[in-house]
């Protein structure tokens, strides 16, 4: 590894294209190679950027290869992740870290253990958008916070997606699919967590698939599609959470931050920038300008950040979309619905560390 770094990616389907895109814009970002479970799929899209297609075993033994961005779907992260990290592979992995707590809990440990990187998405947190107003909330404008809500409502995949069977498996729903984003968010804002509670609900037991080859097609329900959970923050902020399958739309804010002093209202975590709003007087609200984050910011911008910050140079706890992050945020998740089911307060064993913030950076 030099002044830039080497990264194979795992799995070319579509979320594939907003990685690549970032990677051949970033001169610190090198693409060695792409592996996909169907090989021809793999040297499709590697032609298209320029790199070589192959099987996962023969991305992993390449020696030009730093770093491995994972975008497999949720039940094989462990797999492939365990596979790169024991092949002395960096590893970024799409969200959520893992299907499974237990699952996450292997991987941080394999990555401590071989003394590697591992960092897990999202990053979107590292955008302008959460970024600025994490800056507001530490410069104080909205005075001590008391509590939070994160709110998404939306219909499910199955209406544009042509095989939106993991989505209604567990390991999906809407908790595990968009959580991460939110709970990413609220802890880049208030910090960790320490105990959650939480209900949850199916209301449909099958879904009826909307488009592609497999239209009209109904697909078995075996997770929650709509949860609400209770966060306490080690700050003593309390956070609520709604995310909901089951839904249309809704008019409440992505992300809204009471404090003593003012309330504050951040964007879609699902994007890197977008509006900040605070109110400081009663009913009265006003348009933040830009104030942190990375300002080209786009998906894989948590690996670059890793290299930025020295985590493939000697400290891989370095940078901000850390695993062990991505581990407490699978576990708060884990926790809810766990809660949900057995109508109990769930005490978390993890505590992820606040990541530091990024100031306004033009890269």
């Amino acid at each position: 590894m030099g002044d830039s770094l080497n990264v194979g990616i795992v799995g070319a389907g579509v979320i594939s294209a907003q990685y690549l895109e970032t990677i051949g814009r970033l001169p610190d970002l090198r693409l060695a190679g792409i592996a996909d479970i169907d090989r021809e799929r793999a040297q499709k899209v590697g032609q298209q950027h320029g790199a070589p297609g192959m099987s996962v075993e023969e991305l992993l033994s390449r020696e030009d290869v730093d770093a491995v961005i994972n975008l497999t779907i949720p039940k094989a992260h462990a797999e492939v992740s365990l596979a790169a990290l024991e092949a002395g592979k960096g590893v970024f992995v799409e969200k959520p870290l893992a299907a499974s707590f237990e699952d996450g809990r292997r991987m941080v440990r394999s990555a401590e253990q071989h003394g590697v990187v591992l960092g897990s998405a999202p990053d979107t947190v590292l955008g302008t958008g959460v970024q600025t107003a994490r800056a507001v909330i530490d410069a104080g404008r909205i005075g001590v916070p008391t509590s939070a809500t994160v709110t998404m409502i939306r219909p499910g995949h199955e209406s544009w997606h042509p095989n939106p069977d993991f989505y209604y498996q567990p390991g999906g729903g809407p908790l595990f699919d968009m959580g991460p984003y939110y709970l990413t968010s609220l802890i880049t804002l208030l910090g960790p967590v320490t105990k959650v509670i939480g209900a949850g609900t199916a209301l449909r037991q099958e879904r009826v698939i909307g488009s592609g080859p497999r239209a009209g097609e109904k697909i078995p329900v075996s997770t929650p599609s709509h949860v609400t959970g209770a966060l306490v923050h080690e700050s003593g902020v309390i956070s609520t959470l709604v995310m909901s399958f089951d839904g249309v739309s809704t008019r409440a804010a992505h992300i809204e931050v009471q404090g003593t002093e003012g309330t504050l209202e951040a964007p879609d975590p699902n994007r890197f920038e977008g509006p900040v709003r605070l109110s400081s007087q009663m009913d009265r609200w006003e348009g933040l300008p830009v104030a942190a984050g990375y300002r080209q910011a786009a998906r894989g911008y948590g690996l670059a950040d890793m290299f930025w910050t020295g985590s493939f140079s000697g400290d891989p706890q370095a940078g901000r979309a850390q695993g062990a992050l991505g581990l407490h945020v699978l576990e708060i998740m884990e926790g809810i619905l766990t809660a949900a089911e057995q109508e109990r307060t769930v005490t978390l064993s993890t505590r992820a560390e606040r990541p530091a913030s990024v100031p306004l950076d033009e890269r």
